[in-house]
């Protein structure tokens, strides 16, 4: 029914006490918010509700940059039939729901996590139309628009402060979204990306940071100084989708863009030619070098990404010439970048001479984090086993790790890093993730490894551990923030001078954390949809790999995986007496060529392996993981049995 009466204006304020108002020195601790008037509204209805019955008052909210009657149409079609547009939308959730259907008998709220996450992203999904593409340089300039792109959809960064359009956000989430299928949200953000750089960035292959959904460009053109890490990431992004859905459309569409990536990285971002690239990467701290550890591993992925997709294109001299610069970069890595005294690899190298800056920063994992591929090949990490290994366990230690008053998470920065020695021991949700795919990387999946990781992911969406204190401010079992969202920061030591269990949600609208962010799914679906249950997707050449290692004693297990435009119906595994046994049913997969196995660990001796119950030949590789033995086969329905010696 219309509403009988309404009214706007200052003072309402629901049934919440008398507001404390906003000043220029409370502008984050106050509840009105710095730059409005102070205007709310209400409507008043009569509604009869019979006797043992009930009834449903739909509210709308709808609004337009077109005007107020374009705003009246759009409350109107949002109007005209409710209930079917909430069936429809509850069928979309659920096919999404439907995908990477997972059962983790050991980590029962791992998976519970997991399932929630795929409605964080899609929650987290957007679209907008007629984008006025224009450089405003953090807000300080509106000038005529530069060009429109006519349509983008794009998975949000994080609600409620950061929905736009991000780079780095987006190369991060797309790892979680591939392996629950959303393939046509992070295909359409790439897309949005390359769009909107080619406006404002022209031919250069820089990739524009942060874009509002407007198309305001706040921050990313050729005169901004960064982020150089995010250009290096999206030929990754573009190999990554383009394997796990063997759209070669989408590659090509994207692959020009993706060449042009890192040739302005390698010609512009490296003045003093020694390999290393220049500028911000995703720390923006004071006291750094010039080149950053993390611009320099996701340069030498995305290089060798870039030479798998130009060798798949028949492009040999881009194939050539980013996988001969790969190869040098990652022959001079260790030695450049490997810093002794503290058994981390150097956050940045300061020019002249390459000095090693150690800072404790967080990007201080992500050689172990980054999966490269070579000649077809998966090759987790970028870092020596030694080095990876000692690395990884340092940053289990209290310095750089939370304890379980706060969450058990990694620190942006560890105890006396940082540009003044203070150390930032703030948990991000990226942070975390980071290191769990590290520890994954290195076939560290136990309780104080990776699973102490993806803990700390899932945790704030459920509630935390209670260990002592006190439970008045943060009752045992309550999520920190919307129950089944996963916050942008975890609670932490440092974070904004909070007590040790302080909710993120207890927090005023400006000082809180965001409520919900996407690359945090990034800590939880790829450590068990890529590493533990081992998919490992080449629909680009019509192959699939399936070689799982198990976290636990317990058996693990995944139905309905979406794979390009099939699924892997099932895949499980479970070890017991010395017998590793993954079952798959492949007939839905659109490849032609099967490697089915498990990862053992390091420094087994396979006796013999059986496929369908019967002894065949198999093939054994060591990686950082572990050794991977598998089976050659076709797609279908195989059970294969390694027994170990």
């Amino acid at each position: 029914p219309a509403p009988d009466a309404g009214e706007a204006g200052p003072g309402h304020w629901g049934a919440q006490g008398p507001p404390v108002l906003c000043t220029g020195d409370s502008q984050f601790w106050c509840d009105e918010g710095p730059f409005g008037k102070g205007t709310g509204g209400q409507l008043t209805y009569h509604v009869r509700v019979p006797a043992h019955g009930a009834k449903t008052l739909w509210v709308g909210v709808a609004g337009s940059d077109k005007g107020a009657a374009a705003a009246r149409s759009e409350l109107g079609a949002a109007l005209a039939n409710p209930s079917r547009a909430l069936a429809r939308k509850i069928d979309a959730r659920e096919r999404l729901a439907s995908y990477s259907k997972l059962s983790l008998p050991g980590d029962r709220r791992l998976e519970q996590g997991i399932d929630w996450g795929k409605q964080n992203i899609a929650d987290l999904t957007q679209r907008a139309d007629d984008l006025k593409i224009r450089f405003t340089d953090e807000g300080r300039a509106y000038p005529p628009a530069a060009g429109t792109v006519p349509h983008a959809r794009w998975i949000g960064a994080g609600y409620p402060d950061y929905p736009w359009i991000f780079a780095t956000d987006a190369e991060y989430t797309a790892f979680a979204a591939v392996t629950v299928g959303q393939f046509e949200a992070i295909k359409d953000h790439a897309r949005a990306l390359r769009d909107v750089s080619e406006i404002v960035n022209g031919d250069s292959g820089k990739v524009a940071h942060e874009i509002v959904g407007d198309g305001s460009v706040y921050y990313g053109n050729l005169d901004s100084a960064g982020n150089t890490d995010e250009t290096a990431k999206f030929p990754s992004l573009v190999a990554l989708v383009w394997r796990w859905t063997g759209d070669d459309r989408f590659r090509d569409d994207l692959y020009p863009f993706a060449v042009r990536n890192l040739q302005y990285i390698t010609e512009q971002l490296d003045a003093d030619g020694d390999g290393w690239p220049e500028g911000l990467g995703n720390v923006e701290r004071a006291g750094m070098g010039e080149e950053k550890l993390d611009n320099t591993v996701y340069t030498i992925r995305g290089l060798f990404d870039l030479a798998d997709m130009a060798r798949a294109k028949h492009d040999r001299a881009t194939a050539r010439w980013a996988r001969g610069r790969a190869r040098d970069m990652l022959s001079r890595f260790e030695a450049a970048w490997w810093y002794e005294p503290a058994m981390q690899y150097a956050d940045s190298l300061d020019d002249p001479g390459d000095v090693q800056v150690f800072q404790k920063h967080w990007i201080g994992q992500t050689p172990m984090e980054a999966e490269l591929t070579r000649h077809g090949r998966a090759h987790p990490g970028i870092a020596t086993r030694e080095h990876g290994t000692a690395a990884l366990a340092g940053r289990e230690d209290p310095c750089y790790s939370g304890e379980p008053l706060y969450n058990r998470g990694l620190f942006h920065t560890g105890c006396g890093g940082g540009p003044t020695g203070a150390g930032e021991r703030t948990i991000f949700g990226l942070n975390t993730a980071i290191q769990a795919v590290g520890e994954g990387n290195y076939g560290r999946l136990g309780a104080g490894q990776q699973k102490r990781y993806t803990d700390a992911e899932v945790e704030p969406m459920f509630g935390e551990p209670y260990t002592g204190g006190d439970e008045v401010n943060h009752t045992p079992g309550t999520p920190d923030e919307q129950p089944g969202a996963s916050p942008e920061i975890f609670p932490s030591p440092d974070f904004d001078g909070a007590g040790p269990r302080d909710a993120n949600v207890e927090r005023c609208t400006r000082c809180r954390s965001m409520v919900m962010q996407a690359w945090n799914q990034y800590g939880t679906m790829w450590p068990v949809i890529h590493q533990q249950l081992g998919v490992r997707p080449d629909l680009g050449r019509g192959r699939l790999t399936v070689v799982p290692q198990l976290p636990s004693a317990s058996p693990i297990a995944g139905e309905d995986i979406r794979l390009g435009d099939g699924r892997l119906d099932l895949v499980r595994a479970a070890a017991g007496g010395g017998r590793y046994t993954t079952t798959v049913d492949a007939r839905h997969v659109p490849a032609d060529r099967l490697l089915v196995g498990q990862t053992l660990p390091r420094g087994s001796t396979v006796g013999h392996v059986t496929l369908d119950g019967r002894r065949t030949d198999f093939r054994a590789r060591v990686t950082n993981r572990g050794l991977e033995v598998t089976v050659r086969t076709a797609p279908g329905r195989h059970e294969v049995v390694v027994s170990a010696d």
